[in-house]
């Protein structure tokens, strides 16, 4: 029988899809309440056995913008990887709002069981932006299933006046949430994820000689074609998730003593989280190593792609060889 899943394209190549579907939440944690009501979209590439990495998007983005660490990984005979839609974006359902971080790790854990990825220091877990914060929420519930952790230009937290972007990503958001047209939100999204010297550069290895403004104008263009609009109710429902959002200093210590290998990342350039707040999660995690680049914006998985590639094989490794020691 057919998946309802079967009909939805992908963003990627199919050359590595292992599988791909709808992962039945609702049924799984036997909620009766309809408007609790949502399954989880989620693609797994790689057909490797030897590191298992969840990828958790940021707000109000899809699975499909993790394309170069997807490029990257799924090719590899030791990675297999993980990309989802969060609930409330993308092929995903959107349960009643607002929605919490610690709901939306609750999710992450379902699908995690229910692709059966349940081993001990099995998985690593990287999250960008708003991911980063769930990954957090994920890592605090289940530190003994997970061998590495990265947490991307994110937050711990905090009141909610401490959790709103600056105003160039508060105004970005706003307008981008009445803006339906997607050639229209295309410049507007370019400036808040990048800093504008890069946007400026010919971009690497383009046979077009292109700058970096124009391919990922093109690949943004084409990815929001294949994906379903976001409705309203997800645009404010993940966006109190991230503003309401906190982990205090000492689950921030307990998580940092309990997981083998923890990396923080973050620009310094940042339109929608601050750099300073990736420095807060250092404060707290005096284990975790720490890397900041220079003129890199919020988009650093794909601005700086080639380097935090190179840095999560190296997390991934770590946290596996960590785990060995851990359990000899």
């Amino acid at each position: 029988m057919a998946s309802p899943s079967d009909d939805l394209p992908t963003a990627f190549e199919n050359d590595y899809l292992v599988r791909k579907g709808l992962c039945p939440v609702t049924q799984i944690r036997h909620q009766a309440e309809p408007l609790e009501s949502h399954s989880l979209y989620f693609e797994q590439h790689g057909w490797g056995t030897e590191y298992k990495i969840i990828f958790i998007m940021g707000l109000n983005s899809s699975g499909f913008a993790w394309g170069p660490q997807v490029k990257h990984f799924a090719p590899s005979d030791s990675h297999t990887i993980l990309v989802y839609d969060n609930r409330g974006v993308g092929n995903s359902g959107y349960p009643r709002g607002p929605y919490t971080t610690a709901g939306m790790a609750e999710d992450a854990i379902v699908l995690l069981d229910y692709i059966g990825w349940t081993e001990k220091r099995g998985v690593h877990v990287v999250g960008v932006s708003l991911g980063g914060m769930i990954a957090q929420e994920l890592a605090s519930r289940i530190p003994e299933r997970i061998a590495s952790l990265s947490l991307i230009v994110t937050t711990p937290g905090g009141h909610f006046w401490q959790n709103l972007p600056p105003w160039k990503g508060v105004r970005s958001l706003a307008t981008l949430m009445f803006t339906p047209d997607i050639a229209k939100k295309t410049p507007i999204v370019m400036e808040m994820l990048f800093t504008s010297n890069w946007l400026k550069e010919k971009a690497k290895d383009d046979p077009q000689g292109r700058t970096n403004f124009q391919v990922q104008t093109e690949e943004y263009i084409r990815r929001m074609s294949i994906t379903k609009p976001q409705q309203f109710m997800g645009h404010i429902s993940q966006m109190c998730a991230a503003v309401m959002h906190r982990v205090t200093p000492d689950r921030l210590r307990a998580i940092s003593r309990s997981i083998p290998k923890v990396t923080i990342v973050t620009g310094d350039v940042d339109n929608l989280v601050l750099p300073y707040h990736s420095h807060d999660i250092k404060a707290s995690m005096p284990e975790a190593e720490f890397v900041q680049w220079e003129d890199t914006g919020h988009g650093i998985h794909v601005q700086r792609a080639d380097l935090l590639n190179a840095l999560l094989e190296r997390t991934f490794k770590e946290g596996k060889e960590r785990s060995a020691a851990e359990s000899a």
